[in-house]
C-alpha cells in the first residue's frame, strides 16, 4: 500500500536520492527541508515541502501531521557544529537539549525519534528504498590492494570500530600503521582533507558503522564528495564496512575512484 512518507532532509545527495526512489515506488514524499543544510533542489522531489529551521521541531510534527504522515525517515547529513550556532530552538527542542544527557548525536536524536513517536509518527530505517547500494564485502574498483594497504586495514579497523563506538567519529585515517586523523566534529571529508595535509598522500581511509547502529539516524554514507575529497588527498584506499555502509549512486562512485586509481573495499568487522 503506498503511503505519505515524511523525510526530514539534511546536506548531500542522499535525501535527494532517497526521495527519487521513494516515489518511484509510488510513495507521496512529504518532505521536511532543513534550511541550514538542505539542497534547493530537493523542490523538485517533494510532493510537499516545507522549508525550517533545525530547531524547529514543533513545526515539522505539525507539518507531518496535517499530510497525515504515519511513517518517516531521516536522510541527509545535519552537521554537528549546528548545535554550536545560532539556532534557536523551540520549547520541544529546547526540552530535549535539556533532557539530553549530553550532545551526542544518538543522545539527542533518541530523544527526537521519541517525540515523532509520541504523534503517531514511526521512523523507518534510513536505508528504506535504497539496500541495493548498501557496500558488498570486497573490493569493488579495477585497482586492488597491497599487502601494505591490507596490513593498515588490519591495524586501523578496530580501531574506528572503538571510536565509532564511543560516539566520536566513524572515520579514521591511517597510514604505516598510524592513526593520522580521527573524525570528530568537522565531518568525514574536512578529516579526510586534514590526514592529506598532515601526512601526504598514501593514506588509508577506514568509514565504519558504530556497534550498536541505529538505521533510523546511525547509517555511514559515502558519495562522490567523499571520493573526490579521498583523491584530492593523495589517499589510496577507501576501506568501508560491508552491509552497513551506503554508496550514493554507487556507480557513479566507482567510476571516479577507477578515474583516481582509489581502491573501494568493504570489510567485514566484528563487533
Amino acid at each position: 500500500m503506498n503511503k505519505n512518507l515524511g523525510l526530514i532532509a539534511g546536506n548531500g545527495a542522499f535525501p535527494i536520492l532517497l526521495a527519487q526512489e521513494a516515489r518511484k515506488r509510488g510513495d507521496r514524499v512529504i518532505l521536511a527541508a532543513l534550511k541550514e543544510e538542505a539542497d534547493p533542489i530537493l523542490e523538485k522531489h517533494a510532493d510537499e515541502i516545507t522549508w525550517l529551521s533545525i530547531g524547529q521541531l514543533g513545526k515539522i510534527i505539525s507539518f507531518f501531521k496535517t499530510h497525515q504522515v504515519t511513517h518517516a525517515v531521516m536522510a541527509g547529513q545535519v552537521k554537528h557544529t549546528q548545535l554550536f550556532k545560532n539556532i534557536i530552538p523551540d520549547l520541544r527542542a529546547a526540552k530535549i537539549l535539556a533532557k539530553a544527557v549530553n550532545k551526542k548525536a544518538e543522545s539527542i536524536l533518541s530523544l527526537v525519534i521519541q517525540e515523532f513517536e509520541a504523534e503517531g509518527i514511526q521512523f523507518l530505517s534510513s536505508i528504506t528504498y535504497l539496500e541495493h547500494w548498501l557496500c558488498p564485502e570486497g573490493v569493488l574498483t579495477e585497482r586492488r590492494l597491497s599487502s601494505d594497504q591490507e596490513a593498515d586495514i588490519a591495524f586501523g579497523a578496530p580501531l574506528a570500530k572503538t571510536i565509532a563506538g564511543q560516539d566520536i567519529g566513524q572515520t579514521l585515517v591511517v597510514k604505516d600503521k598510524s592513526v593520522i586523523a580521527v573524525e570528530a566534529m568537522e565531518g568525514t571529508d574536512a578529516c579526510i582533507r586534514r590526514a592529506g595535509e598532515v601526512a601526504g598522500p598514501g593514506c588509508v581511509i577506514i568509514k565504519v558503522a558504530r556497534p550498536k547502529q541505529d538505521l533510523r539516524f546511525d547509517v555511514p554514507v559515502v558519495g562522490l564528495r567523499t571520493v573526490q575529497s579521498a583523491s584530492q588527498s593523495g589517499a589510496r584506499v577507501l576501506a568501508l564496512e560491508a552491509g552497513k555502509t551506503l554508496l550514493l549512486d554507487k556507480d557513479a562512485l566507482i567510476k571516479e575512484a577507477n578515474a583516481s586509481q582509489l581502491v573501494i573495499t568493504g570489510l567485514q568487522i566484528p563487533g
